[in-house]
């Protein structure tokens, strides 16, 4: 069974429901059983990569069981029992009916192919929940025949995990996006994982998504093309980044301590055009579209931010700035 590693109503067997203390109440083969230090919950992990290995041990480390591990790469197989030594390796038919649930952590246009093998083989038990970690695909593109016994989740972790050990540490207190067939589960998992769980309406989830991309992956793109203007003003690309972070760190430091629009600073808040058309006088033509479509989106905060504090743009500074603005984004 091939599948490429994530660097990505049956029966009452797992979580029932969350006491209102944060203690999860478990139904595991008709018993219930109370508080985490009683639960020997069995799970398995289909892709070895950075987001399951650190899923998996997390959730050793709260008292679970790993029942076994498939992975495509032997260097990420071998990767993941450097984490966690779970015995002698055994094949995925005879592990997989032990589970409970059961992590599909390959990429996510792998998903799909791994959960169309494992119904085609027959590899699952009543009441097992497969579950996905996609942010941008619904648990049901897990479902490939509606007659199994089995439920069907995604539980999205909102972080830019690099490797496994910053996983590990950043898993508590992160967001997690959650749907599918048991959210119940999800929410007791979570909890269990120490972080915060949202319901999401699997039909959103490509905006979702999108906008997580635009936070974390784009905000390094954005990070890059301020490197190049500061390396155009003869700065080096690390000294450029060692000077920016400190300035992003701000940014981002002023979003947690008074949100949106209060946050934003520099001169479209401002309303200082001179400033914003010098930029443009000196601007490189290959940036030159984006710091304009850039800063349409920034007026608008702009405008917020003034109207919350009792103002507004002087008329034709708004006609100005949004003409500047205009002009170019059609380049895009």
């Amino acid at each position: 069974m091939d599948h490429y590693d994530r660097d990505g109503e049956g029966k009452q067997s797992i979580a029932e429901h969350l006491h209102v203390c944060g203690v999860l109440f478990y139904m595991i083969r008709g018993q219930e059983l109370c508080g985490l230090g009683e639960v020997n919950m069995n799970f398995g992990i289909i892709g070895a990569g950075i987001v399951g290995t650190a899923i998996a041990i997390r959730l050793r480390q709260a008292g679970h069981h790993l029942v076994g591990v498939h992975s495509r790469s032997r260097r990420s197989y071998e990767r993941f029992c450097t984490y966690l030594h779970h015995g002698e390796r055994r094949p995925l038919e005879e592990w997989l009916p032990e589970a409970d649930l059961l992590f599909i952590t390959t990429q996510d246009c792998m998903i799909r192919a791994a959960a169309e093998e494992l119904t085609r083989r027959g590899l699952y038990k009543e009441g097992q929940t497969w579950i996905h970690c996609s942010g941008s695909v619904s648990s049901r593109v897990m479902q490939v025949d509606k007659d199994l016994p089995i439920n069907y989740l995604s539980l999205h972790p909102l972080q830019a995990f690099a490797g496994i050990d910053q996983a590990v540490e950043l898993i508590p207190g992160t967001h997690f996006g959650i749907e599918g067939d048991r959210e119940d589960i999800g929410l007791a998992i979570v909890t269990q994982l120490g972080g915060i769980p949202h319901q999401l309406d699997p039909q959103q989830k490509p905006l979702y998504h999108a906008g997580a991309v635009v936070a974390s992956n784009y905000l390094v793109t954005l990070v890059g093309l301020a490197v190049q203007l500061f390396e155009e003003a003869g700065i080096t690309n690390q000294e450029a980044l060692e000077s920016l972070l400190p300035l992003m760190k701000g940014a981002l430091q002023n979003l947690e301590n008074v949100g949106l629009p209060q946050a934003l600073t520099g001169p479209i808040a401002r309303g200082d055009v001179d400033v914003i058309r010098g930029h443009l006088e000196h601007m490189p033509a290959k940036i030159d579209p984006v710091y304009r479509a850039l800063g349409l989106y920034t007026l608008d905060i702009g405008q917020k931010k003034m109207e919350l504090n009792g103002g507004a743009y002087a008329k034709e500074v708004w006609e100005e700035m949004n003409s500047l603005m205009v002009k170019g984004t059609n380049e895009l």
